[in-house]
Order: C-alpha cells, then sequence, then structure tokens
C-alpha cells in the first residue's frame, strides 16, 4: 500500500498519461482504498464511462449504495453515457436502498439507453424490482424479455417468495426449462420459512434425485431447520453427514443449524457436543440454541449456566436469549430467579420485554401458584394481551382450580380466538372439577349453538427416510389397507394376551381357593 501510495505522489508530480492513472486507480480499488481511488478519480479531466462502473461497483460491494447513484447523477452532468454494465451495478443500489423512485428514473434511462433488450440487464432489473416488492413490476419486464436465462427465472421466484406467494413461485419453478442449485434453494427456503416444513423436505428430497445439481451450503442451512420442525432426525443425520464429508460443516449458518436440528428432536447430548464442535466461532444464535435446548428439555440449572458463560465470554443476549433463559426457570420452578431475569432486559440490556417474555412471566408465576400475582402482570403490560398469555393464565387456573381468573382468562380468549374449542374444554373441566355442573351444561349449549369442535388431531411418523401424516381415522395415504391390517392383527394379539392374562390370573386364584 505504501508503494502504491507513492506512484500516487509521482502520479501528481509528474502528469501520467490516462491510461496509467486508470491502472492506478484500479489497483486502489483493489487494494482494497476506495476512498484514495475516488480521489484520485476526481482529478482526471476525462472520465471514462470504464472508470465510473468501477467506482459504482466498489462502492456497490461494501454497500454504499448512496455513493453509487452520486456517481450515476455526475455521470450524466458530465456527459458520459452509461453502458449495460452501469445499469446492472447501479439496479442492485436502489434494491439496497428501497428507493422505488430512484429505479423507476434508471429503468426510464435504461430504456431511452437502448440497452433495454439485453438478457442481464433486464435480469438485474427484474431482481431489483422483486426486492422491492414489486412482482407485478418483475413479472411485467420477465414477459416481456425475448431471452431468459436461469438467474432470470430464480429471480423472479425468489420475487414471489418473498411476497409469501408460493404457489406463483412453484408453478414458475416448475416450468422452468432448467434448474440450477439456486432454483431448488429458493423453493426449500421459501417454503422453509414461511411454515410449511414438509414441503420444504420433499423439494429438498426430489432435488437429490436431480442430476448435475449438489446441495450448496445455503440448500443445507434452509433444510435442516425444516427436519428439526419436523422431528426428521434420520434425514437430518443424513444431510449432516454430506455437510460435514463436502467441507460444509465450518459455515456458521451450517453448523448452527446442525445444533438446531439435534436440539429440537431432543438430542441434547449430542448438540452439546456440536456446540463444543462449533467452538470459538460460536455466536449469539449458537448460544440461543444451546440455551433454549437445555430449558425446553427441563435442564435448566445447564440452561443458566450457560447464559452465564454466554455473559462471561462478552456475548451480549438478545430477545431471544432471554425467551430461553425465562422457559429455563418455568421449569425449573425458579420464581426468584425468572423476576430477576425478567426485570434485568430493560436495565441491563435496553431490552424491551414482547408479548412471548409476558408470556413466560405468567406461565412462571401460573405454574408456582401466584395466580394474582400473574393476573396483575397481565393488566400492566404495555401492549394488549395475546392468546398465549391468557392460555397460560387459563392453564395454570386449571392445575390450580381457580374458577374466577379461569372465566376472565377463558372470556379474553372466547374473544381472541372464538375457534378454539380447546379453551371451552378447560374451562368446562375446571368448572367439573369444582362442581359447577351448571357452568359445564352452559359452555356445551354454546359450542353446540356455535358449530364449534375439536379439530382433528395429527402427528407425522418418519419412516425410510419419508415423513407420513397421519390423521384420526385416516384413509388417505396410500398403504391405508396394509395399515389397518397390521393394527388389526396387532389388536387382535393384544386381546388374545389380555384374555391368557385373566385365564391364568383365574387360574391362580382358583387353585390358590383349592390349596
Amino acid at each position: 500500500m505504501n508503494q502504491l501510495k507513492k506512484s500516487i505522489v509521482y502520479t501528481l508530480k509528474t502528469g501520467l498519461e490516462q491510461h496509467q492513472t486508470q491502472l492506478l486507480i484500479i489497483r486502489l480499488i483493489q487494494a482494497p482504498n476506495i476512498t484514495y481511488a475516488h480521489k484520485l478519480f476526481n482529478l482526471i479531466p476525462n472520465k471514462t464511462v470504464f472508470l465510473y462502473n468501477k467506482l459504482i461497483q466498489a462502492y456497490s460491494s461494501v454497500n454504499q449504495s448512496r455513493q453509487c447513484l452520486t456517481l450515476y447523477s455526475q455521470m450524466c452532468l458530465n456527459d458520459c453515457p452509461p453502458n449495460e454494465h452501469s445499469f446492472i451495478f447501479l439496479f442492485p443500489a436502489c434494491a439496497a436502498l428501497s428507493s422505488v423512485c430512484h429505479g423507476q428514473i434508471l429503468h426510464t434511462h435504461l430504456l431511452k439507453s437502448g440497452f433495454g433488450f439485453d438478457c442481464y440487464v433486464l435480469t438485474a432489473l427484474l431482481d431489483m424490482y422483486a426486492k422491492l416488492r414489486m412482482v407485478r413490476l418483475a413479472r411485467r419486464v420477465f414477459d416481456e424479455m425475448r431471452v431468459r436465462n436461469v438467474p432470470t427465472w430464480n429471480a423472479l421466484i425468489s420475487g414471489y417468495l418473498r411476497c409469501g406467494d408460493m404457489s406463483e413461485a412453484l408453478e414458475l419453478f416448475e416450468s422452468m426449462p432448467e434448474k440450477n442449485v439456486v432454483s431448488w434453494t429458493s423453493m426449500i427456503s421459501g417454503y422453509s420459512q414461511n411454515g410449511q416444513f414438509s414441503r420444504a423436505l420433499d423439494m429438498f428430497l426430489r432435488m437429490e434425485n436431480e442430476r448435475g445439481v449438489k446441495p450448496n451450503r445455503v440448500t443445507i442451512a434452509s433444510v435442516l431447520p425444516a427436519c428439526a420442525n419436523l422431528g426428521a432426525l434420520e434425514v437430518g443425520e443424513r444431510i449432516e453427514a454430506y455437510a460435514r464429508e463436502n467441507g460444509l460443516f465450518a459455515d456458521l449458518y451450517v453448523s448452527n443449524s446442525i445444533l438446531e436440528l439435534h436440539a429440537r428432536c431432543g438430542k441434547i447430548e449430542v448438540a452439546k457436543r456440536v456446540f463444543d464442535e462449533i467452538g470459538k466461532r460460536r455466536n449469539l444464535c449458537s448460544w440461543n440454541s444451546m440455551i433454549m435446548a437445555f430449558a425446553l428439555h427441563g435442564k435448566s440449572i445447564e440452561a443458566l449456566e450457560h447464559y452465564d458463560q454466554m455473559l462471561h465470554e462478552g456475548t451480549a443476549p438478545d430477545d431471544v436469549t432471554f425467551v430461553g433463559v425465562l422457559l429455563a426457570c418455568t421449569h425449573g420452578g425458579l420464581v426468584m430467579k425468572g423476576r430477576e431475569l425478567f426485570g434485568s432486559m430493560a436495565r441491563n440490556y435496553n431490552i424491551n420485554p414482547k408479548l412471548e417474555h409476558y408470556g413466560c412471566m405468567v406461565d412462571l408465576l401460573g405454574r408456582a401458584g401466584a395466580l394474582h400475582e400473574a393476573y396483575e402482570l397481565i393488566k400492566t403490560m404495555p401492549m394488549k394481551p395475546d392468546a398465549v398469555v391468557w392460555g397460560a393464565l387459563l392453564g395454570a387456573c386449571s392445575f390450580h382450580n381457580n374458577v374466577e381468573l379461569a372465566e376472565k382468562a377463558a372470556q379474553s380468549l372466547f374473544e381472541l380466538e372464538p375457534w378454539n374449542a380447546g379453551n371451552y374444554v378447560i374451562l368446562s373441566n375446571i368448572y367439573a372439577s369444582s362442581g359447577r355442573w351448571d357452568g359445564v351444561a352452559k359452555l356445551r349449549k354454546t359450542m353446540k349453538g356455535g358449530k364449534i369442535t375439536k379439530a382433528a388431531g395429527h402427528s407425522f411418523l418418519e419412516e425410510g427416510g419419508e415423513m407420513h401424516k397421519f390423521l384420526v381415522e385416516d384413509k388417505s395415504h396410500p398403504r391405508c389397507d396394509e395399515i389397518y391390517e397390521t393394527l388389526h392383527r396387532v389388536s387382535t394379539v393384544m386381546k388374545l394376551q389380555e384374555k391368557l392374562i385373566n385365564f391364568e390370573s383365574e387360574l391362580l386364584l382358583t387353585m390358590e381357593q383349592n390349596i
């Protein structure tokens, strides 16, 4: 860098030719020292579109998008017409700034410039509209394009996914003439982020059968959360093995996803080994996953110990961390510690408690029998309590058989989610436990009149690397005949064993009486 600065000084003293100065600017950009490059650029009398583009590209790479647009304005004022590369670098800057106005101005300039038929430029334009969530304009650009490449299709698919329109994204994906790993990963990530975990996993399993397409680190980091949420440990472990064999575990997103997989599936010891393996690379996400894993599986002391260790190592907590430690206190019955942590959020870390934190505190106090304190906390909340908060109080009232507060909690729940039969059932059980049969009859009448019925339960089963969903008395499964035949055989064997046990018991009793 010192040698480069000496060259700059020499250039300013001797006045080197334009192409030599241009080489120096490019070397400064590559160094990188964009500030020096820009200063030297400003001294050139005849600026070229090539150098403008190089500087715009450099500023774009360091997320200084306003500088990109400023340079473009200077180009226009200095009568230096842009070329196709200028627009390819400028459209991402508009997307980064969320500036629809600048984007549409550039779109107009593009049409006037004569580069409006270039596939790469139009893909950049389409991608800008997609990132700005203006998917209709992105689709119009797509439909008017004479030539499209795979990135063009991927950009539009990403636009639909960003807006949560999975059906349009899937239709576009299926009609692609050619797909690459980005195409598959976009769909997997889209389904996963929209909570459609089963479809995300199905898409990944389809991808595995595609020739010439290998999952990358983004693919792995996108599909593992789906496995974690579905409890698909067998598939998840196979994906983990692939990640390790291909050197992808070194990526923190991948290693954190592997940690989350084992934590969600109840493999706490394995999760802890992965956590330790991540070592010094650990970030807040790693700590949060481990703390939450301990908390959800009743290991309250370990969760709080890891919280203390995290603070000791200099990592500041966030709102997710406090959900984990408050859950740990709830499952461990640590009321005093929970109050202390809840109070420290705003006091020590400037984190205002959210709904989920109040829900944890209501649950903690309610389980400990401090129902009135929990109710008073709800009344002082700075935001409107949701169904989770009132549900926590109702559940505590059910455990401690408090009819008065149960009625208040249930009434709020009936207004928030009138369709949820579970709330009626819990209150009915509380009435029944207290001998309030008039209340039970009234609730049943209300449910019948409002046609409120309990939704059918379902469960997932992992077998042979695939997930199978089952409803109560389900007959939609393609192998339902075999399943019910097996269940009938198992049931018959169980009944025969029961009869045999009863017969043996009666025989022993008869023998004892005879003796």
